[in-house]
């Protein structure tokens, strides 16, 4: 059952899918999380750690009407929820692959494995920590796939690629593709797996963070919820998701990485899928994003 935090009241703003001009369009949880912020209106606001966001953009637009309610309360909790510490990505990144690997298809398993051990070996390298280290959650989750885990395995045997694109490219990559890999996922409770996840991750990200949540005006609370009322619900169970126009055929919305893309191809690598041209010492990024990409299998 839905519950409010101790700062927002029980009128409730109407969050939608996509990104809006304004909140006479529309909004969605980050949208909103700027407003409430006092920034300009955006779904990248600054109050907000980027991964974070991401997260909470991917989990907006992969439920429906009915989950976004769920998602209203948690949005005073993301507001200031930030950090300059490099793991926050990595640890982010690895809870969303650990909700992922469990429940989504075979074909997408092998891209969480891989994703969750490049996290492990992005932890390893801030922390001073033998590059072979496992957390023992990790290691626990991908014992329990051996096909995927072991494919992982020998994918990244090849490399690693460089530390310094993590934060920009392979943690959104990582988050992409779990949140579209539970929302696809043959389950009768995806999406309130997907508001859980957020949920949970707003929590330990508050722990890492050292954040407390700053009290919210009611009067503020109040006002952004009225400019989302009007809005017609039909004409927002109908509005198409940030990435319309590179949608998958399986109906979950492509990679929401809203930075300038290098030309795809095919990938050999894996085939039947598209992926980003780049250096063999990136493969794994290639596995992570072509699994946004098509619903061919990513491993075999």
């Amino acid at each position: 059952m839905m519950q409010s935090t101790p700062s927002t009241p029980e009128l409730m703003p109407v969050l939608s899918r996509g990104k809006h001009r304004n909140p006479k369009k529309g909004a969605c949880f980050m949208e909103l999380a700027s407003f409430l912020a006092g920034e300009p209106w955006s779904d990248h606001p600054s109050c907000t750690h980027p991964l974070l966001a991401s997260l909470a953009r991917d989990v907006n637009d992969h439920v429906g009407d009915y989950a976004r309610t769920r998602l209203a309360p948690l949005i005073p909790e993301v507001i200031g929820l930030n950090s300059d510490d490099p793991r926050v990505d990595a640890w982010i990144a690895r809870e969303a692959a650990l909700a992922a690997l469990p429940v989504t298809a075979s074909e997408r398993q092998g891209v969480a494995a891989v994703g969750l051990l490049r996290c492990e070996r992005m932890l390893n390298s801030i922390e001073g920590r033998s590059k072979h280290y496992v957390d023992p959650r990790t290691e626990e989750a991908l014992d329990a796939v051996p096909h995927a885990r072991d494919w992982a395995r020998g994918f990244t045997a090849i490399g690693w690629g460089s530390t310094g694109s993590f934060a920009k490219r392979s943690a959104p990559a990582i988050v992409h593709s779990a949140v579209s890999g539970i929302a696809a996922a043959c389950i009768g409770s995806s999406e309130d797996l997907l508001v859980d996840l957020l949920e949970h991750t707003i929590g330990l990200c508050k722990g890492w963070c050292s954040h407390e949540t700053a009290p919210l005006s009611s009067e503020r609370w109040t006002e952004a919820a009225e400019l989302t009322q009007h809005e017609d619900r039909a004409a927002q169970s109908q509005r198409p998701s940030r990435s319309r126009a590179s949608s998958t055929s399986d109906g979950v919305p492509a990679n929401d990485i809203r930075t300038k893309r290098l030309p795809t191809s095919v990938s050999k690598s894996m085939p039947g899928a598209v992926a980003i041209p780049v250096s063999a010492s990136n493969r794994w990024q290639n596995a992570i994003e072509s699994s946004v990409r098509c619903p061919t299998s990513a491993y075999t």
